[in-house]
């Protein structure tokens, strides 16, 4: 169960970061993440309000704000690399970021069976060769940084949302949310812009980050009572849902090392799942 979980989460975050991506060809990919988080922290304002409990054990806070502020400077950078790079190459990139969570799970105790790292190898291996047009020299080199660097962001996020959420998931999931939210309010009054967009657009990136929210409480959920390890894994292979969207909707093409890489990652996520 928990790891279908975590595998939903893929799901959401491969679909949210596909029209995030087409949003930031048409808007600064600063005004995408801002919008879309604050739209998340107002809901899960109105969310903890309802439930009435107050904030509880404060254990969760440094760990939210780690998670906003690795998560805020990922999603920029990702976001800027999937508008000037092809998205089916830059998912794969970014979602290599697995391996910080999965390295610290371990050092922070984890124990996956032989079984999970078995699956969990062939889904990273797989992942790896999804990209086979970046490590072959063929694309352009700034979305590859852009990318790796929010790999880097992107794990650290995760594995913050993991300790926070074993103290508390939706305040965890709040706190990101208001830590990033705090970081571009400010940016917006030094540099005298409000990021406004037009009703339509509101929609759309209301609609992305409510996407991102579900993917973060789903894996949350699911590596606070599992192994971050074995869940970081899963919530990786969201660049298949991203690669598979491209290729329908704007006809990107795949060359066969691509291919072989998002069968791997199938048959890894299976093994894991077993």
């Amino acid at each position: 169960m928990l790891a279908l979980l975590a595998l939903a989460s893929s799901a959401c975050w491969g679909t949210a970061d596909f029209f995030a991506g087409l949003r930031s060809r048409t808007l600064p990919a600063a005004v995408v993440v801002a919008w879309s988080q604050a739209i998340a922290l107002v809901t899960l304002t109105f969310v903890l309000l309802v439930r009435g409990q107050g904030l509880g054990d404060l254990g969760w806070v440094p760990w939210s704000a780690g998670a906003g502020l690795s998560g805020m400077t990922g999603l920029l950078l990702y976001y800027r690399a999937l508008s000037s790079g092809t998205m089916g190459v830059v998912a794969p990139v970014a979602s290599l970021g697995v391996v910080v969570p999965v390295v610290l799970g371990v050092l922070g105790g984890d124990q996956p069976k032989p079984t999970a790292w078995a699956g969990m190898v062939v889904a990273v291996v797989g992942v790896v060769l999804a990209s086979g047009p970046e490590l072959s020299g063929d694309a352009s080199p700034r979305p590859v940084v852009l990318a790796s660097v929010a790999a880097v962001g992107f794990g650290l996020a995760l594995f913050c949302l993991d300790r926070g959420a074993r103290v508390s998931l939706l305040e965890t999931l709040w706190g990101m949310r208001l830590t990033s939210v705090a970081c571009f309010a400010l940016a917006g009054l030094v540099l005298r812009t409000r990021g406004r967009v037009g009703a339509r657009d509101a929609v759309a990136l209301g609609a992305i980050g409510l996407g991102d929210l579900t993917a973060n409480a789903l894996f949350a959920f699911a590596s606070s009572r599992g192994l971050v390890s074995v869940a970081s894994v899963l919530g990786s292979v969201y660049p298949v849902f991203t690669i598979l969207l491209a290729r329908q909707l704007l006809h990107e093409r795949l060359r066969r090392v691509q291919v072989l890489g998002v069968v791997l990652s199938v048959l890894g996520v299976a093994v894991i799942a077993a």
